[in-house]
């Protein structure tokens, strides 16, 4: 799932120092002062194109190129001031006023005003543009209120003072907000055009303005997007590529064979991917870069429906996985295995989790339990039990092995189901599903990222579960000034959502990648993200 912004864990945030022995990239490094083209991968048709509506990392990689917030992560981690020249904030830290760049613009020319940015929060604000995301917008004053129906969108915080000056008024003291800032869903939307073109994102062309380092020129769907440096960027000096092209290949095994050939320049994550198969080998060569980020990979339940609606049932497929084993054979990333939802570069404690991993004892214990409270007689009684996965072959291979686990550990039969990307998201979001694979990047770097998909039902929340302690705990961290005392209320909150079960956690995510050695300055965030305004080909 998405990623966005941050860093947490992976030193300053920038990518590690290409390998000397990168026996596996192109033959023929490009040379300082050759044609700055880049080439990559994003593995799949975006889900939208809409700052608003994008919820998945192949639409983040490319609206982190085509867009830029009032902040933006630098190569440091950091967020520093973008689309905003200056950023003031009252003292009781409820009022941020920005001040724009004298000269942002649109990719057309138009200039970038603080109303396009009002325009565009308060249109994910609105109940009727479906935005999954707008939860992040709830730390502005009366945002959550206006998206549930329960007060004007009028009211909420976020007003243009004049063209240059954006006021945001927020609902508690949020020392992480110039983060959020720096993420998809706070992006300015030019709203000269969007306000007249309803469908102004779904294809490139006149009507899709951006106000990024780069500007969207093609976009041939489910083939490729084509990018152009960006002539009217408030900080075009700094940018160097001259285009990125984003190919749309399905298949990790012919991704790696176009970077080996030099076709590609990158291969991997954030946006690719690299077959299982070839990871021993090409670290072998030295060509696989394998950097930490705060993430987290994990399997769905459809609470909804049974037997997933047990939550004895849940727990005990949950402890019937052996992380370390599939993390050693089949990922063989350098990830964690993980007993918890919040990653480790956020909460350390949970190194170790909160409960033990391939506790088959105890998962068959509670598996008879809940199957008593259902009125099972046994495994055999239990419904068909299908899980769902993208069509991709990692995916199947660690999908297989699960598979092969429920059945030895829990006796448990289960067919497995594989669809393209965006026919298995829809399906997901419709609920049309028992168990599914999915997770979680984080968009910034605090607990309450990952802990507040689960807030509610919907948005983000495709497994039906919700519980009011929860919610409460979350609504009371919200309010606590005191870091020890909030992360301890946070911490009191996953420990809910872990005896709830609505996901399996399986590792703790890292992104792993192999490049062109002469690409530079590509910026892989703790988060994942990888941003292209500073990258270059040189010696």
């Amino acid at each position: 799932m998405l990623t966005a912004c941050n860093q947490p864990s992976s030193g300053n945030g920038t990518a590690p120092a290409e390998q000397n022995n990168a026996a596996s990239a192109p033959a023929q490094a490009r040379e300082a002062g050759k044609e700055q083209k880049l080439h990559l991968n994003t593995f799949t048709e975006p889900s939208s194109l809409h700052p608003g509506l994008a919820t998945d990392i192949w639409s983040s990689n490319v609206l982190m190129q085509t867009f830029e917030g009032l902040t933006r992560i630098n190569q440091n981690g950091e967020p520093e001031e973008a689309m905003a020249k200056e950023i003031k904030v009252s003292e009781d830290l409820l009022t941020y006023t920005f001040i724009l760049q004298d000269n942002a613009k649109w990719s057309n020319g138009d200039p970038v005003t603080a109303h396009d940015f009002e325009y565009a929060w308060k249109w994910v604000l609105t109940p009727a543009n479906a935005s999954e995301y707008a939860y992040q917008l709830f730390y502005i004053k009366n945002a959550e209120k206006a998206y549930k129906g329960e007060g004007p969108v009028d009211a909420v915080g976020v007003k243009a003072l004049d063209d240059r000056t954006l006021e945001v008024k927020l609902e508690n003291p949020t020392p992480f907000f110039r983060e959020l800032t720096a993420f998809t869903t706070y992006f300015p939307i030019n709203s000269k055009i969007a306000k007249d073109n309803p469908k102004w994102a779904e294809n490139a062309g006149d009507l899709y303005t951006s106000n990024g380092p780069f500007k969207m020129v093609a976009w041939e769907h489910k083939n490729k997007i084509m990018l152009e440096k960006n002539e009217h960027y408030w900080d075009a000096q700094h940018v160097k590529l001259e285009s990125i092209e984003m190919l749309m290949i399905n298949e990790a095994n012919t991704e790696l064979s176009l970077f080996e050939s030099g076709e590609l320049d990158w291969a991997g994550a954030p946006a690719g991917n690299i077959p299982l198969d070839a990871m021993a080998t090409l670290k072998e060569k030295g060509a696989l870069e394998i950097v930490p980020k705060a993430g987290t990979y994990w399997y769905e339940f459809n609470t909804a429906q049974k037997p997933f609606s047990n939550a004895k049932i849940r727990k005990a497929f949950a402890y019937a996985i052996n992380r370390q084993e599939l993390v050693d054979n089949v990922t063989q990333g350098g990830e964690i295995p993980a007993m918890a939802v919040v990653p480790t570069s956020m909460f350390p404690e949970n190194e170790k989790g909160f409960f033990k991993d391939h506790d088959v004892e105890t998962a068959k214990k509670l598996l008879a339990e809940g199957l008593k409270e259902e009125g099972y007689a046994d495994v055999k009684a239990l419904p068909p039990i299908t899980l769902s996965y993208n069509t991709d072959e990692a995916q199947a291979q660690i999908a297989q092995a699960v598979q092969d686990m429920w059945r030895k550990n829990l006796g448990v039969e289960v067919k497995l189901e594989n669809q393209e990307w965006t026919v298995y998201y829809d399906n997901i979001k419709k609920g049309n599903y028992q168990v599914a694979r999915m997770g979680w990047t984080g968009d910034f770097n605090d607990p309450i990222n990952f802990l507040e998909i689960f807030r509610d039902k919907g948005g983000n929340n495709h497994t039906g579960w919700s519980d009011p302690r929860f919610t409460d705990l979350l609504a009371k961290s919200s309010r606590e000034g005191d870091a020890k005392k909030r992360k301890a209320i946070l911490r009191e909150a996953e420990q809910v959502l872990m005896e709830g079960m609505p996901v399996i956690p399986f590792y703790f995510k890292t992104t792993v990648y192999a490049k062109n050695p002469s690409l530079k300055e590509v910026v892989i965030s703790g988060l994942g993200n990888a941003q292209y305004k500073w990258a270059y080909f040189g010696r």
